[in-house]
Formats: structure tokens, C-alpha cells, sequence
């Protein structure tokens, strides 16, 4: 290549940018692209077209704005992160290779058990994905604009949902019908791949997903400058945001002894109504089913902030015993970050398979198992933190042996309050839960 190579191209971009590479994230991809595609054949110089219309526009939207001055060290971080992805392109053009970025696998076979630490933490497989390879063109450009918007995000000091950072960058490539994104299930894995590249939370790149669960207690906290009392938010509670950061939310002051958290609303619903956590001195949350990484997030932060016990009552059902495995251990998708999600000491207050006998439950209240279920409850039984544990064997084989399942709710045939007034309480005071 002579001296009007694509790689000329960027070093003319990175001093226009005042020695900085940082200027609308992907231009030097842009022009690399753009350049390189010339002397390639038809077939991948149309795929590529394609692809860098993304960045281009990206770069349209983005570049020309000041950067605002970051007063928050994790926004410094963050975007410090970002930087380091674009000054990558720049290194791959200055060397005259072709760029590519290597995305931390997020599948099962790239997720170990961590004995010592009790949490699930990712592997260090990865894969290759390269803006110059015709079937992965497409995936690198999706790549950039998520950086990009993110990028413009902070620099805004704003923040935004998952589907409006999908409409954000959705848009018909100049020149072709294609659309930048299809839907925004492709956006949102996007979305956790830079997640996993920059070792960055999604919350700390301004992006939030829907609210979901709610708390209520003897605490006192600081949202973003305004001062929340839990103990006086009525029948609603205090919804649980998406960002629960130390930069958004502030422990003012907590009287709280331990936290209950309850896997529903209509649970929650009851305790609250039925004063549980004044009585007993503590924080009552929810997650609405499979807990949101905000509630997550916020009951880590609590529980080793705070230094505050958690105990989970949940259904007795596979789905139950997940839940408790990703609030304890931490997700699959989500294992890059339990070291500040997974909470190892989380202690199962959730309905047991031998209460159908010793609370006298009618058979009214019993869910048969389904094939789902039953495969469900053996793949938990398999996973290398409740293999060990006897315990929990023994439970998942009664559960399966009965061939029901049973949810909190089912208390109630006894009386309105039974899991509020004596079945929490009977368990807490004997200390009868499973680890």
C-alpha cells in the first residue's frame, strides 16, 4: 500500500483530533474501511459498505459534540474503557492489519466455579469477531455503535433504556436498505458483550433496563440527592431503580437487622401490609420473579455495605431454587460480574418439600411437576455448587419424589398471615434454612 492507504487515513484522523483517538469513537474505523474496500472484490467491498455506514453515522452524531468534563470516577473509567477500544482500531490501522476485537464468550462451557470465593466467574475463551470477514462484518459495526452510543451517553451525562439506545442506533444504512439493527433482541446481546469487553456494569455505561421490585424498611437512603426513609413510602414501598450505583444511591442510615427478600410482589404485598419488617426490625424487597440486576446489585451492596443478612423466601420449585442459585453464586449470562452481584452467604427460607406435611397443607394447593420441571430440577441438582451439599440433594430428590411443587402463596390456605406471623418467624428463630 502507498502513502493513500487507509492507514495514512487514520494517523491524518488521530491528529485532526489533537493527537486524540477518542473523537467520535470510530472514525479511523470509517475511513479504514471506506479505503480498504477498494482494493477488495465486489462481493465483500458491498458487505463492508454496509457495515461502515454504521460507524459513519455513529460518527455523524456523535463526534462533533464537546466532551463535557466527567466528574464521577466511574464515568472516568468507563469512558477511559471506551477510549482504549477506539485507540485499538487506530493501533490496527497504524500497523496496516485488519481490526477485530476479541468478545469474552458468555456461554456455560466459558463459566467456572470459583470454590474458594463461592461464585460463578467467567473463563477466558473468547471470540473473534472482524470487521473484514463478510459474515462477522456486520457484528464488529454493531460493536462500535453500541460503544459509540454509549460514549455519547456519558459524555451527555445522560442515561437511557436498553430500547431507547436500540432506537437511538437503529437507522437504514446510507446507500442500502439494510437496517443498522433488525430488532432489539440483536441489540441487547450487543449490549452484554460490551459489558464483557470493557469490564464495564451496563448501568455504569448510562443504560438501564425496566424497573422491577420494590423495598420497604428501617432505612434511609440518598437517591441522587433526594433523601428516601423506607420506613414511611405506604403500600407501594420504594421502587427499586435500574442504577443502584454508589454515585446514585447513598445509605444514609439503616436500623435494619437482616433483609428478607421474598421472590413476588403479591408475597411482598402481604408481608408489607402486615408491618413484617417493623416487627422484626428489617428490610423487606422483591424482585418481581427472577430479581433484575438493580435488586441484585442493591442487596449486594447492602449486604456488604451494611453488613446485613439475607435470607430468600421462595417457591418450592426449580424455578425457586434458580432463583436462590443466582442471587448466591451468580448467573451464567451474568458471571463476569458476581463478584458484585453474587451474594454467597444468602441464606434459602423458601418453602421446603416437607412442608406440605408439616404445615398440613390440603392437596388442593399442590402444582403436579411437568416434564420442564423435572429435567429442570436434575440440571440444578448437577450444578457443581449444589452437588456437594447434601442438603439441598436431599430436598430436590423429595421435591421430586412427591412429584409437586408448591408456591409461597399456598401458606395461605392456612390463614392470611401464616407466612408473615408464623412461618418466617418459626424459621428465622430456629434457624431453619439451607445454605
Amino acid at each position: 500500500m502507498g502513502d493513500s492507504s487507509p492507514w495514512r487515513a487514520a494517523r491524518i484522523l488521530r491528529r485532526r483530533s489533537g493527537g486524540d483517538s477518542r473523537s467520535g469513537l470510530i472514525l479511523n474505523t470509517h475511513k479504514l474501511s471506506m479505503a480498504k474496500k477498494k482494493t477488495s472484490r465486489s462481493a465483500r467491498s458491498n458487505s463492508r459498505t454496509k457495515a461502515t455506514a454504521v460507524s459513519s453515522t455513529a460518527t455523524e452524531n456523535g463526534a462533533k459534540k464537546k466532551r463535557p468534563r466527567l466528574t464521577s470516577a466511574a464515568d472516568k473509567k468507563t469512558r477511559k474503557a471506551l477510549v482504549g477500544l477506539a485507540d485499538e482500531v487506530v493501533k490496527f490501522a497504524d500497523r496496516k492489519r485488519e481490526p477485530y476485537v476479541d468478545v469474552p464468550a458468555r456461554s456455560l462451557s466459558n463459566v467456572k466455579y470459583n470454590k474458594s470465593r463461592k461464585i460463578l466467574e467467567m473463563g477466558r475463551n473468547t471470540n473473534r469477531r472482524q470487521l473484514f470477514n463478510l459474515s462477522q462484518a456486520r457484528g464488529y459495526m454493531q460493536t462500535m455503535l453500541v460503544a459509540s452510543g454509549c460514549t455519547q451517553l456519558l459524555d451527555e451525562g445522560k442515561t437511557t433504556s436498553i430500547r431507547g439506545l436500540y432506537y437511538l442506533l437503529k437507522h437504514t444504512i446510507e446507500g442500502a436498505k439494510e437496517e443498522t439493527f433488525g430488532e432489539q433482541s440483536e441489540c441487547d446481546p450487543i449490549i452484554e458483550d460490551m459489558e464483557v469487553l470493557l469490564g464495564s456494569l451496563r448501568e455504569e455505561l448510562h443504560l438501564y433496563a425496566q424497573k422491577k421490585g420494590d423495598m420497604v424498611g428501617e432505612i434511609t437512603l440518598v437517591d441522587k440527592g433526594d433523601e428516601i426513609d423506607c420506613s414511611r413510602m405506604g403500600s407501594g414501598g420504594y421502587g427499586i431503580p435500574s442504577i443502584v450505583e454508589p454515585e446514585a444511591i447513598r445509605f444514609k442510615k439503616c436500623k435494619a437487622k437482616f433483609i428478607l427478600h421474598v421472590e413476588k410482589d403479591t408475597v411482598w404485598q402481604r408481608f408489607n401490609e402486615d408491618k413484617f419488617w417493623r416487627k422484626h426490625n428489617c428490610i423487606l424487597t422483591h424482585g418481581g420473579g427472577q430479581p433484575p440486576r438493580g435488586v441484585r446489585r442493591l442487596l449486594h451492596r447492602m449486604h456488604n455495605e451494611l453488613k446485613l443478612p439475607v435470607y430468600c423466601l421462595l417457591d418450592n420449585d426449580p424455578w425457586g431454587y434458580y432463583i436462590y442459585s443466582v442471587i448466591k453464586q451468580g448467573s451464567i449470562n451474568l458471571a463476569y460480574e458476581s463478584r458484585r452481584m453474587a451474594i454467597p452467604e444468602a441464606r434459602y427460607l423458601g418453602l421446603r418439600s416437607t412442608d406440605f406435611e408439616r404445615c398440613q397443607l390440603s392437596d388442593s394447593v399442590i402444582i403436579r411437576l411437568n416434564d420442564t420441571d423435572r429435567r429442570r430440577a436434575k440440571q440444578i441438582a448437577n450444578y457443581d455448587w449444589f452437588k456437594p451439599k447434601r442438603p439441598w440433594q436431599k430436598e430436590i430428590a423429595k421435591m421430586l419424589d412427591n412429584d409437586f411443587k408448591l408456591e409461597v402463596e399456598a401458606l395461605i390456605s392456612k390463614d392470611i398471615s401464616y407466612v408473615s406471623e408464623e412461618y418466617v418467624p418459626s424459621r428465622l428463630a430456629d434457624r431453619d434454612w439451607l445454605d
